[in-house]
């Protein structure tokens, strides 16, 4: 397959473009379903525990990734699946519901072109080879979790612990680093941040992130290998600060209220895997050290 792409670079770009818009679109169905089947998983055990008679929700029809199907949240109809193409289907429908007019979040177009367009990236810069085919994987994740984060300030384990897995076996293959290295960087990659949490807790009594960081971090670091941290904590610690300055500053945003600092470790950890040498060259080059 990787041959039949390589003879033929256009097409391999449309498949990797359309393919990443219909995954674009299934993550959607994945940031709003998979935080309420965690919310019902835990209450289920909570009440086998204690014996009591579970809610109606969680005794409800089956609720998981693919059932029921997609409908309308006002009016209920199914969505059809000439109603479903990633993007297409909200221009065609003018953003309204096909049935009751009741308007459809531009966010999910957004999500669909932007998981389009990013994987449309990768394959320009890396080409058909295993390293398009790890880092989509990679970022089909991350968008998942930059979205459940956003929303819910939650990076579930159900999907950072398995990308720890994957960058491992990617670079068993040797596709970004060696595995020695990918190992490493998976154990640093935990470790910095959860020192950070324990540093900063001990001195302020306040947590300032959540475990689910550090394994984000860690599967990054298993991607890319320990020697891109450093410039993967140091983006995304600045792009942290300067969005959370700034919004404290222009919109009044209390500073008591959290920031979820997946997405910026998640937007840092691919800008890394794309252009991290160049950025390092740079770093040092500006530090004089080069």
């Amino acid at each position: 397959m990787f041959e039949v792409f390589t003879q033929n670079t256009v097409m391999f770009y449309i498949t990797v473009f359309v393919i990443s818009l219909c995954i674009g679109s299934f993550l959607n169905v994945v940031a709003y379903r998979l935080p309420i089947m965690m919310r019902r998983q835990i209450e289920e055990d909570f009440h086998s525990l204690s014996n009591d008679i579970p809610s109606t929700e969680s005794t409800a029809e089956p609720f998981n990734l693919m059932v029921p199907h997609s409908a309308c949240p006002k009016c209920k109809s199914p969505i059809k699946p000439w109603q479903n193409i990633p993007v297409i289907s909200y221009l065609w429908l003018k953003g309204k519901c096909a049935n009751c007019q009741t308007s459809i979040s531009s966010r999910y177009p957004i999500v669909e072109a932007l998981t389009g367009l990013l994987g449309l990236l990768i394959a320009f810069h890396f080409g058909a080879t295993i390293q398009t085919a790890a880092l989509l994987v990679f970022t089909y994740f991350i968008v998942a979790l930059t979205l459940i984060d956003l929303d819910e300030y939650l990076l579930p384990d159900s999907l950072t612990l398995p990308l720890i897995w994957i960058g491992l076996i990617a670079n068993s293959f040797g596709a970004f680093t060696t595995l020695e290295s990918a190992v490493y960087g998976a154990i640093i990659g935990y470790l910095s941040l959860w020192s950070i949490f324990w540093l900063f807790k001990l001195l302020t009594g306040k947590e300032g992130m959540g475990y689910g960081d550090f394994k984000l971090l860690s599967a990054i670091g298993a991607f890319l290998g320990w020697q891109a941290l450093p410039v993967v904590i140091l983006l995304s610690s600045a792009v942290g600060a300067v969005v959370g300055i700034t919004l404290m500053l222009v919109l009044g945003r209390d500073k008591n209220i959290p920031i979820p600092f997946g997405p910026y470790l998640a937007a840092a950890g691919l800008i890394a895997a794309l252009w991290g040498d160049q950025l390092t060259q740079l770093y040092f080059t500006l530090a004089g050290i080069r």
